[in-house]
């Protein structure tokens, strides 16, 4: 499971890098101004965005790597950042409804599910090293009963 979200998350940080490199040479051989703004800066801080944008998806697909490497939960900032990037996507899915149509919006709210999932999947409660082994015996091999229901006279 926590593969399957890392290669999606890497997948998407060179796709969104890409995109928006590809946008900034755009408006850059455009020429053009959007209400009195510089051509050349919009193009450098398309760029710039994407790279940045990129390197955090990329950053999101390395925790979830070392979920799956480890095999343990994600904790303390790589928590946070895995957490970020579900709500990242679901900004991102309500945004791309109405500017790029439903399957950017389903791709949006799949990833979603799968951050969503890697996260649930891998929250186990730590369980205390003094307590009995869940195969019914009491650490030394005999069987743990209950005690006798009271009687009444």
């Amino acid at each position: 499971m926590a593969w399957v979200v890392a290669v999606v998350l890497f997948a998407e940080a060179l796709g969104i890098a890409a995109l928006n490199w590809i946008l900034g040479v755009a408006v850059d051989r455009q020429d053009m101004s959007l209400a009195g703004l510089d051509p050349h800066m919009m193009s450098v801080s398309s760029k710039i965005g994407g790279v940045v944008f990129g390197l955090y998806f990329a950053l999101c697909g390395l925790v979830a790597l070392l979920v799956a490497l480890r095999d343990r939960p994600a904790a303390g900032f790589g928590r946070v950042l895995l957490i970020s990037a579900a709500v990242v996507h679901g900004l991102l899915g309500a945004f791309t409804w109405g500017l790029v149509g439903p399957p950017a919006f389903l791709f949006m709210m799949l990833v979603l599910g799968l951050i969503v999932l890697l996260l649930m999947t891998y929250d186990r409660a730590a369980e205390p090293a003094d307590t009995a082994p869940r195969d019914g015996t009491g650490g030394g091999g005999t069987p743990v009963t209950s005690p006798a229901a009271p009687t009444t006279p």
